[in-house]
């Protein structure tokens, strides 16, 4: 485990599996919020296969595990919208039972820009710190206030809250 205290990627398959293990939920959360649920799996598992190919390009001075990880995560996203042809989507039986506020939620959610959807759900949902997020979305953390705060009036907005103050 030499390199896991060194903060280099690991070579040997059991230290690489050690040293993702404490990242897989936050890869799992942010794989559920950019695919459908039922491709969540599919698209962690192609982001670990292609940080096991570029293990040796891990650069700790660049970012944590974490975040070198959830950007590979996201590219994976990324590309697994662009080859999947859009078409009709089969109805499903909800995994958990859903309010109809958490339905209003997410239809909102998805009424976002890309740019504050992702903002979103790295800093709410895979529950990252603002510095954290901007490394994942290769921006300045200013730009992550901005997008987070633009995307809290918009939410207020198609949610019927403009009465309100969006920043509490």
């Amino acid at each position: 485990m030499a390199a896991l205290e060194r903060g280099v990627a690991p070579q040997p398959a059991e230290e690489f599996a050690a040293w993702v293990e404490p990242h897989l939920p936050a890869l799992a959360r942010l794989a559920g919020r950019l695919v459908d649920p039922a491709d969540r799996d599919d698209v962690v598992q192609e982001a670990l296969l292609r940080a096991w190919q570029k293990r040796t390009t891990y650069d700790e001075s660049r970012g944590s595990p974490r975040v070198w990880l959830l950007a590979i995560l996201r590219d994976r996203a990324r590309r697994h919208h662009l080859r999947t042809p859009p078409g009709p989507t089969l109805a499903r039986e909800p995994v958990i039972e859903q309010h109809p506020s958490d339905i209003d939620l997410e239809r909102a959610l998805a009424a976002l820009s890309p740019r504050q959807r992702l903002a979103v759900d790295l800093y709410y949902f895979v529950d990252l710190d603002v510095a954290t997020t901007a490394l994942v979305m290769g921006c300045a953390p200013g730009t992550v206030k901005a997008t987070l705060s633009q995307a809290r009036a918009r939410l207020a907005e198609l949610l019927g809250l403009t009465g309100e103050t969006a920043d509490d």
